[in-house]
């Protein structure tokens, strides 16, 4: 693959440049049907604005840049089903940001409708604030313009495809930082939009970057069998087909193979082996139906299947009575097929598949007219609401974001029958700030299916909830504990704030008074002196201590006044200095330092420079691991697998701390890690376990525990190994034991040191 690209771009300026013309005509040809009067000479000025002023830029490829803008405004014509706009959108969505064109200059050629949308398109250059980040700044400047208008988020989505798709000529640390920001963030945006083909393919490229080995075994494993299932396919597809044309339905039946990251997530979550993944794939059933006879249709053709194969009654998936928040619609059910295997059906129309390949864009095609308000419609207001509070940081408002508005839904009842969507983990607080501020800000309680709860209770789909207040309730700060959607998160802090600021009032009248007894001002430079010296985060923490007696203003014989301005005494600043001093010698002399040899084990940077650190205690990493560094705030380096549950959270928000990591070799240190055993209770079984670890091995074991339940038995061990060789030599002897059904290393923070 790499070696046809490198040779496809190995070109003369004169082939590139037939080459340009090639993607820009093709361009052309799928946005034909879509084209009006005067869009052509637009699209036509676009392109040549940003071939223009990419032609010196070449990606990491070696392909001249133009081909990227031309690749994204395809995606979204071809893949996404976006206009002649988006595409010029696409076309100039890197020249604002990389080249000498202005937003001036978009505005005057193509109008305040596409500038706004480039302008959207565009990160922030610098973020004045060290403690945030810029890639959540960015994607929060993103999402403000995408509540006015989606075509921003779709137009992100499909430059981070195409970025995925071209992601090999990168840097390893630069592939690890946009897979996981691409995992964290975009594929679930994509499918919150309803873009499930996109979903998809960026979790497989994300899985591809992170999970190399896994990726690539399984898709050996699926090329290996795809004879074998295209047999069964047709097997199983037979008499469904000759059943559905004697119902005279016009329909399209075939099968699908699941995605590598769904199959993963499947072994991981199952415990189980490629080869016992029963749904490798799904058949599929679109129907060629009338909008009024689209529900009637999809059950005739469930009531066939069924009547062929036994259903799993408890596989049923419905989301024709109630589609889903991202507006896709369709039957699911699992049954049984020949030789005793579990088979998922999908059940849709030609509009539903249309809505679930093409998402958003294809959900408004369908609106148009309709005059409704619709669950996009209402998502995006949802979002308005909650980015109200500009305030917030933005790593907590992107976590807010992500926990709010990209997480599974589930449905709930107000007391008079009103369906309300809400993010799984909500509680009835959260419920209660959904209906109105007012009322979650003086909740004291729930009825949920007419029972009593506290206002922390977790809902699940289906309950019924009456909100109990009181007048004399107010916001507290544990209330955040309590809550997860963005809007609740948002009304308790600004309640709080509203608090607050009313007890600073007196704390900052003390101040002034003392401060103006003093002969020196009230200027801003003499309070941020004193924020600083009285360590708070702002002019309202100051204020609000010195209120509640946490700070007390004699401390101000510290200061002397100078001309308007107050300065710290001489002796004090000296005091303040040495304490500060012993301070950090003290924590120096307490740190735990890495010895010299252990240091050898991890080279970092292009210089390959020797940094002391420390192994993350969430993921445990060994020698052969694939691993990263993070910059901690407060714990120096520390070094986590790639594939660690803090992973990608850690480099979609902070890939500017993120160092690259290697092992070198030394066989002088040993790792803790630990294994899970599962198999068939047997006389001598643990003897033939600690046998191979120790005896043929001379692996150490720190510590061993045994259960056996009626005939099976779990064991977990804890071993120090030396690398991932050694580990994945003993997990492979291991299974080799009679009886041994699987054996894993132990995910996440199961062990401590």
């Amino acid at each position: 693959m790499v070696e046809n690209e490198i040779k496809k771009y190995d070109l003369t300026p004169e082939q590139e440049k037939k080459e340009i013309l090639r993607h820009y005509r093709a361009l052309l040809r799928v946005l034909k049907p879509k084209l009006k009067s005067g869009d052509k000479v637009l699209l036509r000025r676009a392109f040549e604005i940003s071939a223009e002023a990419h032609q010196t830029m070449r990606r990491k490829s070696g392909e001249p840049y133009i081909l990227h803008p031309l690749a994204v405004a395809m995606i979204c014509a071809e893949e996404i089903g976006l206009g002649v706009r988006s595409s010029i959108c696409a076309l100039l969505h890197d020249t604002v940001e990389d080249t000498e064109v202005t937003l001036d200059d978009v505005q005057r050629e193509f109008g305040s409708e596409i500038v706004k949308i480039v302008d959207g398109l565009t990160k922030i250059s610098n973020v004045i604030d060290s403690s945030s980040s810029q890639q959540a700044e960015n994607f929060k400047k993103i999402l403000i313009t995408l509540t006015n208008d989606p075509r921003v988020i779709l137009i992100k989505l499909a430059d981070r495809l195409h970025n995925m798709r071209t992601l090999d000529s990168m840097k390893r640390e630069k592939q690890l930082k946009i897979a996981s920001e691409t995992v964290w963030v975009y594929a679930p945006l994509a499918h919150r939009m309803g873009l499930y083909a996109i979903k998809t393919e960026l979790e497989d490229l994300s899985m591809k970057y992170l999970e190399p080995d896994i990726y690539k075994d399984i898709a050996k494993k699926l090329a290996e069998t795809k004879r074998e299932r295209s047999r069964y396919i047709n097997e199983f597809v037979r008499p469904l087909k000759e059943k559905l044309e004697a119902a005279n339905l016009n329909f399209e039946i075939y099968g699908r193979p699941k995605s590598i990251h769904s199959i993963w997530n499947k072994i991981k979550k199952k415990h189980v082996t490629f080869e016992e993944v029963y749904d490798l794939f799904a058949i599929r059933v679109i129907l060629d139906s009338e909008p009024q006879n689209e529900k009637s249709d999809c059950w005739k053709v469930y009531g066939i299947i069924t009547q062929e194969y036994q259903p799993s009654p408890e596989r049923l998936r419905d989301w024709l009575s109630r589609p889903k928040s991202n507006g896709y619609e369709a039957l699911h059910t699992t049954v049984m097929g020949p030789q005793g295997k579990w088979v998922e059906v999908q059940v849709r129309t030609k509009r539903m598949n249309e809505i679930a390949e093409k998402g958003l864009a294809a959900h408004y095609k369908y609106k148009e007219g309709s005059g409704t308000q619709d669950r996009f419609d209402k998502w995006f207001e949802q979002i308005r609401d909650a980015m109200s509070n500009q305030d917030a940081d933005s790593i907590d408002f992107l976590n807010d974001f992500k926990t709010s508005f990209l997480a599974d839904e589930i449905y709930v009842y107000t007391p008079k029958g009103d369906v309300r969507m809400l993010p799984i983990g909500s509680t009835a607080l959260d419920f209660a700030f959904s209906i109105h501020s007012a009322i979650g800000a003086k909740t004291i309680g729930a009825k949920v299916n007419h029972k009593l709860v506290p206002i922390n209770h977790k809902l699940r789909s289906g309950d019924q909830i009456e909100i109990i207040t009181s007048k004399k309730q107010k916001p507290s700060e544990d209330w955040l504990n309590s809550v997860i959607t963005a809007k609740a998160k948002s009304r308790i802090k600004d309640a709080l704030k509203e608090e607050k600021r009313a007890i600073a009032e007196d704390g900052k009248a003390a101040l002034f008074r003392k401060l103006e007894h003093m002969g020196a001002s009230t200027a801003h430079f003499n309070i941020e002196a004193l924020v600083l010296h009285f360590k708070q985060s702002s002019a309202l923490d100051l204020y609000y201590n010195i209120s509640i007696k946490n700070i007390d203003l004699k401390d101000l014989k510290d200061f002397f006044v100078n001309g308007n301005k107050i300065e710290l005494r001489r002796e004090v600043k000296v005091a303040k200095e040495e304490h500060k001093r012993q301070i950090l010698e003290q924590q120096y002399a307490n740190t735990e330092r890495t010895p010299v040899k252990d240091t050898e084990l991890v080279i970092f940077g292009e210089s390959s420079d020797h940094i002391q650190y420390t192994l993350a205690n969430c993921c445990k990493p060994i020698p052969g691991d694939d691993v990263f560094g993070f910059i901690t705030a407060t714990e120096g380096l520390k070094i986590h697998r790639t594939n660690c549950k803090n992973a990608a959270r850690l480099l979609a928000n902070y890939g500017h701390r993120v160092v690259k990591t290697k092992w070198a070799k030394n066989k002088e240190i040993s790792f803790l890690t630990g294994l899970k055993i599962i198999g068939i209770d047997d006389v001598g079984i643990i003897n033939k376990i600690t046998t191979i670890i120790s005896g043929e091995l001379k692996i150490n074991i720190s510590a061993l525990s045994i259960e056996s339940v009626e005939g099976l038995f779990e064991g977990d061990i804890k071993v120090f190994v030396h690398d991932k060789e050694e580990l994945d030599n003993l997990v492979s002897r291991l299974k080799t034991i009679s009886g041994i059904e699987s054996v894993e290393r132990y995910e996440l923070d199961d062990i401590t040191s």
